[in-house]
Order: C-alpha cells, then sequence, then structure tokens
C-alpha cells in the first residue's frame, strides 16, 4: 500500500473515529454513572471515568423503589401500537400517492409533505383539545393519538413504492387481483425495508416521547419510561446515579432493536422478483 493510500484513509478515518468517540462519550459517561457507587464521587475533577468498584445496586433500588416493570409495559405497549399503525395508515396512504393516477394527486402529496415543516408545538394545542373531546385523556390511545400516521411516513413509503417494477403489478393485475390485495400480496412485501426503516423510526420517536405524554397523562399507572425517568429527579433528591440507572432501563430496549436491525435498513434489490 502506498504512503498516498495511507494518507487518504487515515483522512477518512481520524475524523470518523473522533466523531463517533463524541458521539458515544455521553452513552459511555451515562452507564458509567449508573455503575459507581455512593462512596464514589461522580462530579470530581478531574472526572473518574470507569467505576473503581462496579456495581448494580442503582439498578436494583430503581427498579425496586418503582413501578419501573409498569412503565417498561407500557411504553412497550405504546411503541409497538404506535409502529404498526403508522405503518398500516401509512401504507394505504401512500400507495394511492405512488401508484393510482387521480386529479389532484401531486397537490395532495405536496400538501401533505409541507407539513413536515410545522413544529409540534403549533398543534399541540389543538390536538389536546381534540384528544380531551374524544375521551382519550389518560388512555394509551391518547398517546398514540398524534402519530397514527406521520407526513415523513408517507413520503418515504411513497418513494419506496415507486421503485416497485410495474412489471410486478401487472402481473398481479392479470392474475386476477384487486388493487387492495396487490397492495398487500405484491407492493408491501417488495417494499420490506422501507418498512423497517420506517418502524425503527417511528418506535425511537414513540419510545423517548415526553412532551406528548407528560400533557395527556396523569396517572401514573399509565406513565411510559421517559416520564418514569423524569420523576426519579424528584423522587431522590437528584441522586444522579439513580437518576443514570433509570435512563440506562429506558435507552437499552431501543439500542437492541438497532442492533438486531440495522442489517433490514439496507434498501433490497426488488427488481430481482421479476424474470425476464
Amino acid at each position: 500500500m502506498t504512503n498516498l493510500k495511507i494518507q487518504n484513509r487515515l483522512l477518512i478515518y481520524v475524523p470518523l473515529v473522533v466523531i463517533a468517540v463524541l458521539t458515544l462519550f455521553p452513552l459511555f459517561w451515562l452507564i458509567s454513572t449508573a455503575l459507581k457507587s455512593s462512596t464514589e464521587n461522580i462530579f470530581q475533577s478531574p472526572p473518574q471515568l470507569l467505576p473503581s468498584q462496579p456495581t448494580i445496586d442503582n439498578f436494583v433500588n430503581v427498579w425496586q423503589t418503582n413501578p419501573f416493570g409498569q412503565y417498561l409495559f407500557n411504553s412497550t405497549l405504546v411503541a409497538v401500537l404506535t409502529v404498526c399503525l403508522n405503518l398500516i395508515f401509512c401504507a394505504l396512504a401512500a400507495y394511492p400517492l405512488a401508484r393510482l393516477s387521480f386529479p389532484g394527486r401531486d397537490w395532495i402529496f405536496l400538501a401533505i409533505v409541507c407539513t413536515i415543516m410545522i413544529p409540534f408545538q403549533i398543534v399541540m394545542i389543538p390536538l389536546y383539545i381534540l384528544t380531551v373531546q374524544l375521551g382519550l385523556r389518560n388512555t394509551y390511545l391518547g398517546i398514540i393519538f398524534p402519530d397514527l400516521a406521520s407526513a415523513f411516513g408517507i413520503f418515504l413509503l411513497r418513494q419506496a413504492f415507486m421503485s416497485v417494477p410495474k412489471e410486478m403489478e401487472e402481473a398481479a393485475r392479470m392474475d386476477g387481483c384487486s388493487e387492495l390485495g396487490i397492495w398487500w400480496h405484491v407492493m408491501i412485501p417488495a417494499i420490506r425495508p422501507a418498512l423497517v426503516t420506517l418502524s425503527i423510526f417511528v418506535f425511537i420517536a414513540s419510545w423517548s416521547d415526553f412532551l406528548w405524554p407528560l400533557i395527556v397523562i396523569q396517572d401514573e399507572n399509565l406513565y411510559t419510561l421517559p416520564l418514569g425517568v423524569a420523576k426519579l429527579a424528584g423522587t431522590f433528591s437528584l441522586n444522579w446515579r439513580l437518576v443514570a440507572a433509570g435512563s440506562v432501563i429506558s435507552i437499552a430496549p431501543v439500542l437492541l432493536l438497532f442492533l438486531f436491525l440495522q442489517r433490514y435498513i439496507v434498501p433490497t434489490e426488488t427488481a430481482s422478483g421479476v424474470k425476464g
């Protein structure tokens, strides 16, 4: 390998390593703080990067003194339902915008995409009023309500539907398949990578959402993990070791989900399903 190639690789990998370290350091520090015992000073200078006596007492204390099992169940239920409903509604909306021809189709899609630029804080109050009027306050469905569909999801799936070869659709139509049958049996399997990608984005957004559940939920039995972690600060008088332990519990499922599903994010070649 020539010196020029080595220098080029260094110019690429050194900045990537620096960015990776800066990105992962907060997570490393969070886990380190959660594993430190009460005898260690987490605010000492210079900071102690690794715990001298690692312990899981903070995790046990948080789990036993707070209903984190209920919080975990609530977050899981809300996130899974949000993902399922979002995929269904976004796929149903994206398919006609991508494959069917009707007057005003492009204008409708443009209007949907434009809503991405609207901050949630602007529509938060109208959504809350509508949620109360529908009787969804202090319910799981009330938490899910704003995320039943998303403009980003419709945009992503529309682009995926447009990439599916027309031959697959025409073959199914010649076999007598209905439009809904084509959507379910042909299009949905063809855009599986896009569906997995959207699932990950929606799951992470729902799992980490704090503001909306804080507004619509007053019953502590319906608290999600972000609300439970926020409650820790007042419960333990800002004992940051316990807050860090609760935070690690709340983000661990998301990290595991991403590690298991990241290989599905890369799009596959849908054209391979068409034989020449």
